[in-house]
């Protein structure tokens, strides 16, 4: 199987089944000297770690991760991060219908057919677990942008029809982490949980949208066509499990708009530099960062697992069946997605400013040719 690796310098290569015996990921490319500790890490983790809420599966992972390689004395070396999650709680019997009667909507019978196997328990690698893999290396990612002063946030911006309108960057840093929703505005928050209340109660799931924003990423970061920035933010978001559609800046909306409406003039800035007045275009023009707010959405389709009765066939007894889906699953997915999309955000950007120059690929300091560094080990025969 193929597809397990994302970016171009700052590579992630990701290992793991639902329920294996660890989930697991190696990033390379990231410089030495990033001070980083299992710390940095597990704070978004046990955002994305399931059981934190009633409005989230109630598997009982604690996602500790563990730090293998590419790290002494609490700083990179430049050399690959190995990092392990272990699973703890993975319960396999509740799949066992389902290894030739694939439940609906989800991968299992797309496996089967590609590969005349798969693992089955808990959806094997198709699952959303794999995820925590990439919230791991995108904390690494974070924490070497916030050197850059760049910073990233999302938040729940919809659930079935409730929306949140309007909610900004600060809001989202505010109140995001304050309710189970992961919504920025409390209020909205509110009305969204009572309603995937509703049809948790039902046996059923219901989808949602989550809004991102990337404050400090310098203008110039992406090329035209293939390696745009939105084409590689659109290749990370797309690939998160559940995804139907991404969008930035106005996004569909933009269909609405005629060219004088959406076109944003230009001024200067305090520092004599040109500018564009407004940031309709989600901080990207011509595929390239203007230096404005990236910003854009994720659109999260309802989980397919739901205990609701439903049709499949079993193609090794030849019988259509009825089955309910059941065990532990979330009955919505942005709540847990949000940090699952900061980190595609951050592992994207990272990439891009590898790629342009604006990070030195191999050391955080920059200062090339110099061996004796704060970072350095010393030598233990030197303190006799």
């Amino acid at each position: 199987m193929n597809g397990n690796r994302f970016g171009r310098l700052f590579q992630v290569t990701t290992f793991g089944e639902s329920h294996g015996e660890a989930m697991g990921c190696t990033v390379s490319g990231c410089p030495a000297g990033l001070e980083l500790a299992e710390e940095d890490i597990q704070g978004d983790l046990d955002r994305r770690k399931p059981g934190q809420s009633m409005i989230t599966t109630s598997r009982g992972e604690p996602d500790a991760v563990s730090i293998k390689s590419g790290v002494q004395d609490g700083y990179t070396t430049g050399t690959p991060i190995g990092m392990v999650i272990q699973n703890k709680d993975a319960r396999s019997g509740k799949y066992e219908p389902f290894i030739t009667a694939p439940r609906p909507s989800h991968g299992d019978f797309t496996y089967s057919a590609k590969f005349g196997t798969r693992n089955w328990g808990g959806g094997g690698r198709s699952s959303a677990r794999e995820t925590v893999n990439w919230v791991a290396a995108g904390a690494v990612a974070k924490k070497l942008l916030s050197l850059q002063g760049i910073e990233i946030k999302a938040h729940v911006s919809q659930i079935g029809d409730v929306r949140a309108e309007g909610v900004s960057f600060e809001e989202m840093v505010e109140h995001s982490e304050e309710n189970d929703v992961r919504c920025g505005d409390p209020e909205v928050a509110g009305e969204m949980q009572d309603l995937i209340e509703e049809y948790q109660e039902a046996g059923d799931s219901i989808g949602g949208s989550i809004e991102f924003e990337i404050r400090g990423a310098p203008r110039g970061l992406g090329a035209p066509r293939f390696d745009s920035l939105p084409a590689r933010l659109g290749q990370a978001m797309m690939s998160v499990p559940a995804t139907t559609a991404f969008e930035f800046g106005l996004g569909t909306e933009a269909r609405e708009y005629s060219g004088s409406e959406r076109n944003e003039d230009w001024e200067f800035s305090e520092e004599g530099d040109p500018v564009p007045v407004g940031n309709d275009h989600g901080g990207i023009q011509g595929g390239i960062s203007t230096g404005e707010p990236i910003t854009g959405e994720v659109t999260l389709h309802a989980p397919t697992s739901i205990p609701k009765e439903q049709t499949t066939v079993d193609w090794e007894t030849g019988e259509e069946k009825q089955v309910q889906v059941i065990g532990r699953h979330d009955p919505v997915l942005p709540p847990r997605g949000v940090p699952v999309v900061e980190a595609m955000c951050a592992l994207t950007v990272v990439d891009f400013m590898l790629l342009a120059g604006r990070i030195n690929p191999d050391r955080v300091d920059g200062r090339v040719g110099v061996y004796d560094t704060d970072y350095h080990p010393s030598s233990p025969a030197n303190e006799e």
